[in-house]
């Protein structure tokens, strides 16, 4: 096995079969999670490469790159995964929410308001799956995903980040 270094992105391996990083994830365990907790299709991700940089920062790439590579960045971040629970970004979650069929929260325009400002919220009439949840509001007739939230405990927790709360 070899190390993991932050300093540059390695492409994620095809399975786990293929890793050579200790607790690296593969490009089938990232995409069958957004299968498995959020039902968006594995052929959504076609086009797309994932890349590690750092210990579990996943980042999506619409394209093809030499690995390793050391550059600042490469798509975008989308998933967090050396930890307990796998934690996907906004920034995925707003690109790539609206293929998802599962653990999808809609919430009325006073309860998305307050997602988007950043605060946590009692929602006891959730009845779906605890964790994390594509948060999202219909607009103009369509779902409209706002963001990742945490549910526990018959709240919903918004995982928006300080610099992209907003008073709508």
């Amino acid at each position: 096995m070899s190390d993991n270094d932050g300093q540059r992105f390695d492409r994620l391996p095809e399975t786990d079969t293929e890793r050579t990083v200790e607790g690296r994830a593969s490009r089938k365990e990232v995409i069958d999670y957004f299968e498995d907790r959020f039902g968006i299709p594995p052929e959504t991700f076609a086009d797309y490469t994932f890349w590690e940089k750092g210990a579990g920062k996943i980042w999506i790439y619409a394209g093809e790159a030499p690995t390793p590579i050391e550059i600042e960045a490469i798509g975008m971040t989308c998933l967090r995964t050396r930890q307990e629970h796998w934690k996907p970004t906004t920034d995925f979650v707003q690109r790539f929410g609206q293929f998802a069929t599962d653990c999808v929260i809609e919430l009325e325009r006073e309860q998305a308001r307050a997602f988007a400002a950043g605060e946590d919220q009692d929602l006891e009439w959730w009845d779906g799956d605890w964790g994390y949840l594509i948060a999202a509001h219909e607009l103009a007739g369509d779902l409209e995903p706002l963001g990742i939230g945490l549910y526990v405990h018959g709240e919903l927790r918004s995982m928006v980040p300080k610099g992209r709360q907003r008073d709508i």
